[in-house]
Formats: structure tokens, C-alpha cells, sequence
């Protein structure tokens, strides 16, 4: 519950801030942009439930970079899921829903009539961006799921303390 409202609160703030007197067509950049992370996350966390951990093994003792981690990713699927899926899959999806709200106000703003037809337009699209964006990541997350936990794993090992260093960079002097 804390990541969640912390997280909320951070996606919220950013969001706020990029629309806030901006013109319609950035508003509707900020809508696309937050329905692509949740769909995006939403694959990742689809990925690491169908993924296989026996080729990471197979990686990770050829020492490949990132296979370490996809092994931890993988045994850990059940929580990658959730913090992918339903954390940020849902904060994005509500989000999505309140500036929604606020692009409607903008555009139809001077017409009730336009507002009340524009709103329902304007929410089945997102509604159907959001639903049939995740409906066909679910296919690729499934078919490329090693794959995509393997390019999550590289992505955060980036950010993984060097163990026979101790994190700190090695003096090529």
C-alpha cells in the first residue's frame, strides 16, 4: 500500500506538472505517454510469470550480464507481477482516467453539449488504448517472455553495485 500511494503521488505530480497549462495536443501526449508505461509494464510483469528460468542458468554461467539478475527476477516472479501489473498497471490506468478528465475540460470547455459527447468519446478511446494495448502485449509477453525479462535484467543490472569492487568504479590509470 505504501509503494502504491507513493508511486501514485509521484506519477500524479509529474503528470500534473507536464499538463498544467499546457496546450490539448501535449495534454494528449501525457495521456499517450502514461497509457504506454502501463502497458508496457504491464508485459513485463506478464513476461516474468511465462518466462523459463533454465536458459538464465545457461546464461549466467557463461556469465553473461543481466542473467543474474533474471534468475532473481524470475524467482521472484509472483512480486515482479504485482508491482508491474497491478501497482503501476493501475496507478496508470487512474491516472490515465483523471487526465482524461482534465483534456476533456480543456477542449470542451466553452460547449456542455460538446463536453458531455466529447467525454464519451474521449474516454472509450482511452479505454479501448489501455484495454487493447495490454490485450496485445499479453500475446508478446507470452511469446517473447525470456526475451523481455532478459532485457529488464540488463536494464537493471545497470544499476547493480559491482560486487569485487565494493560499487566503486575501477581506476583504469
Amino acid at each position: 500500500m505504501l509503494l502504491t500511494f507513493s508511486l501514485s503521488v509521484l506519477i500524479n505530480i509529474v503528470s500534473e506538472i507536464a499538463i498544467k497549462g499546457a496546450p490539448a495536443g501535449i495534454a494528449l501526449c501525457v495521456l499517450l505517454a502514461i497509457i504506454l508505461i502501463g502497458v508496457l509494464f504491464d508485459i513485463v510483469g506478464t513476461a516474468a510469470t511465462a518466462a523459463e528460468e533454465a536458459p538464465f542458468h545457461s546464461m549466467a554461467s557463461r556469465k553473461v550480464k543481466g542473467a543474474a539478475k533474471g534468475i532473481a527476477l524470475l524467482r521472484n516472479a509472483e512480486r515482479v507481477s504485482n508491482i508491474c501489473n497491478d501497482v503501476i498497471g493501475d496507478i496508470c490506468g487512474i491516472v490515465s482516467g483523471s487526465t482524461t478528465a482534465v483534456i476533456v475540460g480543456m477542449l470542451f470547455v466553452k460547449n456542455s453539449d460538446m463536453a458531455f459527447w466529447g467525454g464519451i468519446v474521449v474516454t472509450a478511446c482511452v479505454a479501448s488504448l489501455t484495454v487493447g494495448g495490454k490485450a496485445f502485449g499479453k500475446g508478446i509477453a507470452i511469446s517473447k517472455s525470456n526475451d523481455i525479462v532478459f532485457m529488464v535484467a540488463k536494464a537493471l543490472s545497470v544499476f547493480e553495485k559491482d560486487a569485487k569492487t565494493n560499487g566503486k568504479k575501477k581506476n583504469t590509470k
